[in-house]
């Protein structure tokens, strides 16, 4: 356990909100540009900007604002322990969980781009890109409401 300020939680929990903000956005864009990149022919100036974009999003906003948000998150609970017992906070690491392997899987999905490996179709992104949104509502609600 940490002892911290209740100036310094609050802030800690600024910061952890703010970089969920930053995370989940680039969760939500990268899978919608991987939509619109199916369709850019490998080699293209098009595929080529794509390939830019994905990268610099991934490498400039999503992985850095998961890190943060890692990080904040874990600060939080080093200094309230016993938010542990918690029904809803198993609820919501269960759903974050599952986010972080959604990242690792996103990530995989843009390696495959930069490769010119993609064998996946813009529908399939179009579904991957709901994901994300569904654990928000979830984590969201969880913390929030704390229904159990």
């Amino acid at each position: 356990m940490i002892e911290l300020s209740g100036t310094a939680l609050l802030w800690i929990k600024a910061g952890h909100i703010i970089s969920v903000i930053a995370w989940m956005a680039g969760m939500l864009y990268l899978p919608r540009l991987f939509v619109y990149h199916v369709d850019a022919a490998p080699g293209s100036v098009q595929s080529e900007t794509f390939k830019v974009m994905e990268r610099r999003l991934m490498h400039g906003i999503v992985n850095p604002s998961m890190i943060a948000t890692l990080v904040f998150g874990l600060t939080m609970l080093a200094a309230e322990p016993e938010l542990l017992k918690a029904g809803w906070l198993h609820g919501k690491l269960t759903a974050v969980f599952l986010l972080f392997g959604l990242h690792g899987m996103i990530s995989g999905w843009r390696k495959d781009f930069a490769a010119d490996r993609n064998r996946r179709s813009a529908k399939f992104y179009r579904i991957a890109n709901e994901i994300p949104a569904v654990l928000m509502v979830v984590i969201v609600i969880l913390a929030v409401v704390k229904p159990f």
